[in-house]
C-alpha cells in the first residue's frame, strides 16, 4: 500500500482545487472518509469540495463539517481532479458525475473486494476493514498532526464498518488505530452511543413491519425480511432508517444468510445480504450486477418483489450446496 499511497501523494499534488466524493446513500465510512480526506488536503494547502448525490444520514450531522457535504445540483464548478472514497464503481457516486471535467482524473481509494479499479491512480486495499482505515495511514505516512475532529471522523468510521468492532474484519490494526485515536482524546462512548445505540421511531415501525415478514428456510440456513413500496411510502422512512434492519435475519441462531428485499419503485427491487460464514454475497452481489463484501453486500434487482425472492434464494441456496459438498 506504501507505493499506492505515494501515487496518491502525487495526485494530489498536482491538484489546487479537490472534490471529493463518497457513494450516495452514505454510511459512516463513506461521511467520515470524505470528511476526513478533505480536511487532511485542506492541512496540505489545498481548496476542496465535498459532494454527495444523498442527504447525509442524521446520526453523523455531529461530525465537524458535515454541512459542507453538498448535493452536486448546488455546485456550479466542472473539476478535474476527483478523490472518490468508499465506491466499489464509478456507478455509485451517483449523479455526482456530472461534475467531473472531460479531462476528469480520479483517485480512487476504497477497501471493497468488488472494486473495479476505476481511477487514474486506485488505491484499492480488500484487507481494510472501511475506507478509514486506509486514510488512517496516510495521514500517518504523511505526519499530518491529528486533531479531535480529524480523529473523530476516522474513529466512527472505523467504529461503524466493524459494527462496533464486532464484525470479522476487525483486525489487531483496526484495534490499534482506534486505541491511538481515543489517547488523542475522541470521546468514544460518546460516538457510539449516537451512531449505534440512536434509533428514530421510522426505524422502529421498519423494523416491525420487516419482522412481520420474516421467513426462513426449511433447513434454517437462510432467512429474509421483505419491504414493500407502500410500507416505506406509509411510514414516510428515509434511507437511513433501513440501517441495520437486514441483521435481525442473519442474527437467528442457525441461519448464515439474511436477506432484506426492499422494493424502491415498481419492479425494482433492492437487496442486502449479510452472512454468518459459508457463503461470500460479496460475490452472490458481484454476479448480479451489484457488490459489497464477502460477509455484507448489496444488488438491485430488477423485477417483482416476488420475482427477486425466488431467484435470489434459489442463488444462495446453490451456493450453499456447493459450500457443503
Amino acid at each position: 500500500m506504501t507505493i499506492q499511497l505515494e501515487k496518491a501523494n502525487h495526485f494530489i499534488g498536482e491538484a489546487d482545487h479537490l472534490l471529493v466524493v463518497s457513494h450516495l446513500h452514505p454510511d459512516g465510512d463513506a461521511v467520515s472518509s470524505t470528511l476526513a480526506a478533505a480536511q487532511m488536503f485542506r492541512l496540505l494547502g489545498k481548496r476542496v469540495t465535498m459532494v454527495n448525490e444523498s442527504p447525509i444520514p442524521k446520526k453523523f450531522t455531529f461530525l465537524s463539517g458535515v454541512e459542507e457535504i453538498l448535493q452536486p445540483e448546488r455546485v456550479m464548478n466542472k473539476f478535474r481532479y476527483v478523490v472518490a472514497l468508499d465506491c466499489a464503481d464509478a456507478e455509485r457516486m451517483g449523479n455526482s458525475r456530472e461534475l467531473f471535467a472531460g479531462d476528469v482524473k480520479i483517485l480512487n481509494i476504497d477497501h471493497h473486494p468488488t472494486n473495479d479499479h476505476f481511477g487514474t491512480v486506485n488505491v484499492v486495499e480488500p484487507g481494510a476493514a472501511a475506507t478509514v482505515e486506509i486514510l488512517f495511514q496516510w495521514i500517518e505516512n504523511n505526519k499530518i498532526p491529528w486533531n479531535k475532529s480529524l480523529a473523530t471522523a476516522i474513529y466512527t468510521g472505523l467504529l461503524t464498518d466493524t459494527g462496533g468492532f464486532r464484525y470479522s474484519n476487525t483486525s489487531s490494526r483496526v484495534l490499534r488505530q482506534a486505541a491511538h485515536l481515543i489517547e488523542i482524546g475522541i470521546p468514544a462512548h460518546i460516538i457510539a452511543d449516537t451512531v449505534l445505540e440512536t434509533t428514530t421511531i421510522e426505524q422502529l415501525q421498519i423494523l416491525q413491519t420487516a419482522l412481520q415478514s420474516l421467513q426462513r428456510t426449511k433447513d434454517g440456513l437462510i432467512a429474509w425480511m421483505s419491504l414493500r413500496l407502500q410500507d416505506l411510502q406509509r411510514i414516510r422512512a428515509a434511507n437511513d432508517d433501513l440501517d441495520g434492519i437486514v441483521n435481525y435475519a442473519r442474527n437467528i441462531l442457525g441461519v448464515d444468510v439474511g436477506i432484506l428485499f426492499r422494493e424502491t419503485e415498481q419492479q425494482t427491487v433492492k437487496v442486502s445480504f449479510r452472512s454468518r460464514s459459508r457463503v461470500d454475497v460479496g460475490s452472490v452481489a458481484k454476479s448480479l450486477g451489484g457488490g459489497g463484501h464477502a460477509r455484507a453486500a448489496g444488488c438491485t434487482f430488477q423485477g417483482t418483489l416476488e420475482e427477486a425472492q425466488r431467484q435470489i434464494l434459489s442463488r444462495v441456496q446453490a451456493e450453499l450446496e456447493r459450500d457443503g459438498k
